[in-house]
């Protein structure tokens, strides 16, 4: 535990909640869904906030699009991975032999039943210092509005502006467990081959896709 909180620069002055945090429910007794519920709703308002702040001009949408950019099963999971998380969890036999230590759902749940823990251990301030400081390189590169559109949107406003009709996604796959499933999806835009995407989300593989394109229309 000294090891993990030292990477995580935090002390916590009720270890019990760490160790309820890094439990998953496939180990019974005390796990750390309750915890996970709470730090997603400190998560996501903590970064609602910095960027209301941060964005004064941004619209409603685009805060929002930001705010899911950033508060994710992918990025905290990313986050997770930064601190080896994954050595750390309790889970359960079945679990530790499928490989649940490096599941990106898992991962996830664990970094945001830390933050719920420390928001109980400390109160909010401590939470609010603690996601900051885990953030802050993710939340420097949000350096301009319109420079963090998703592909998705990028996409479109250019095929706007060639007065060219708007692109067609497609699931074209879907691979793996329901708990850790990978998607192909293609995009079509009118006299151009498709472009593909593969995500750990229809979303995220959409995004790919329609990057891909991009690139190619830029060309």
């Amino acid at each position: 535990m000294d090891e993990l909180t030292n990477k995580l620069h935090y002390t916590f002055a009720d270890p019990k909640l760490l160790k309820v945090a890094l439990t998953h429910r496939s180990k019974g007794g005390d796990h750390n869904e309750r915890l996970e519920f709470l730090g997603d709703a400190v998560v996501n308002f903590v970064i609602a906030e910095i960027l209301y702040h941060q964005f004064p001009k941004a619209t409603e949408g685009e805060l929002s699009r930001w705010r899911a950019s950033l508060v994710n099963r992918d990025t905290l999971a990313e986050l997770a991975k930064q601190f080896e998380l994954g050595r750390f969890l309790y889970l359960g036999t079945g679990e530790l032999k499928s490989g649940g230590s490096e599941r990106q759902s898992i991962l996830s749940c664990a970094m945001e039943a830390i933050i719920g823990a420390v928001y109980l251990d400390r109160g909010f301030a401590a939470a609010r210092a603690k996601i900051v400081e885990w953030y802050e390189p993710l939340l420097q590169s949000l350096s301009s509005a319109s420079s963090h559109k998703d592909p998705k949107t990028l996409l479109q406003e250019y095929l706007q502006r060639l007065r060219l009709p708007l692109p067609v996604y497609t699931v074209d796959a879907i691979e793996g467990e329901a708990h850790q499933q990978l998607f192909t999806v293609s995009c079509q835009v009118e006299e151009m081959e498709k472009t593909f995407g593969i995500g750990t989300s229809r979303r995220r593989a959409e995004q790919e896709a329609a990057l891909a394109m991009l690139r190619v229309l830029k060309k």
